[in-house]
């Protein structure tokens, strides 16, 4: 039998692993892109470097911006780090683990876009505002596809936690519903997309007044506050991915297989994303609640095949 102490400690591990580990694939990302420009492209490591480098900078404040400003990225952050502590590796016990998680991993999600966008209305920019009211429409139709993600892996599985379900989610339920998990994992590969603001749905390195969603609601942000910004949105691209990746690499092997094949799937994962950002061009913003409902459509259809 496992203690609980080692549960904790394999818990822990997967947090420290996340914690550490998250900005990584921003770096993967842009070298990939890179590559398929014909550049040299950045090195791995450079988010490391702005993240740092911000840290050592002072904070600029609007003279309209109240105390919503500063707690925005702040509550971020906590949320993304608490979604990380409940996000099981490699089907290893997550940190934080109870029947029901996964509601609150989603509502997790969903607080850290709520202040942000409060962030961002409390500046008195009407610009962040139009950015503000984009990222509100578009996740507002992302969550539908999330939640059925959610409910579909819970019926399948049997469970209601997080680590439970990710724990049974083995060779032989790709067996038994393999066209489910499959379907599942292009429609969370959409809201992944979209969730971190990547090409199609928006572009992270773009500076154009009429295209931004993302990057407009975090321009008053800067030195400590940025840090917070970015480094929070590296974690929520982690546990978007973790839970991405623990569909299409089911638990088979002990921990020091399935560990190692799960950071494996988070690289490729991110090269994968960076191969979309590199032959696709970015959606027109009439064009993206269509690929969204799409994602949705495409979940409810797995729904039906599960409870027919």
């Amino acid at each position: 039998m496992v203690s609980v102490v080692e549960l904790h400690l394999s818990g822990l591990i997967n947090v420290l692993v996340g914690l550490i580990t998250a900005p990584l694939l921003f770096g993967v990302i842009n070298r990939t892109k890179a590559v398929f420009a014909g550049r040299r492209g950045e090195p791995l490591l450079q988010p490391y470097y702005d993240l740092r480098r911000l840290l050592g900078k002072g904070a600029v404040y609007s003279r309209t911006a109240t105390w919503v400003l500063v707690t925005g990225p702040i509550v971020g952050v906590a949320a993304m780090i608490t979604a990380t502590a409940m996000m099981p590796l490699g089907g290893q016990p997550a940190f934080l683990t109870f029947s029901g998680d996964l509601l609150l991993f989603a509502y997790l999600l969903g607080l850290m876009r709520f202040f942000t966008i409060l962030a961002a209305l409390d500046t008195g920019s009407s610009f962040e505002g139009m950015g503000a009211s984009r990222e509100a429409t578009f996740s507002a139709l992302a969550e539908p596809t999330l939640f059925l993600a959610l409910g579909i892996l819970a019926h399948s599985t049997g469970q209601l936690s997080l680590t439970g379900i990710f724990r049974n989610v083995t060779p032989d339920l790709w067996l038994k519903a393999g066209p489910v998990l499959a379907m599942l994992g292009v429609a969370l590969f959409t809201v992944f997309l979209a969730e971190n603001s990547r090409i199609p749905v928006d572009d992270p390195n773009t500076h154009l007044e009429l295209t931004m969603i993302h990057e407009v609601m975090v321009l008053d942000h800067s030195g400590p506050d940025f840090f917070l910004v970015l480094y929070g949105a590296a974690l929520k691209m982690w546990v978007l991915g973790t839970l991405l990746v623990g569909i299409f690499i089911p638990v088979g092997a002990p921990w020091w297989g399935s560990v190692p094949a799960a950071l494996g799937g988070m690289i490729l994962l991110a090269v994968i994303t960076g191969i979309v950002e590199s032959i696709m061009a970015r959606l027109r913003l009439n064009r993206i609640p269509q690929m969204l409902v799409g994602s949705t459509v495409l979940a409810a259809l797995a729904l039906i095949m599960v409870l027919r």
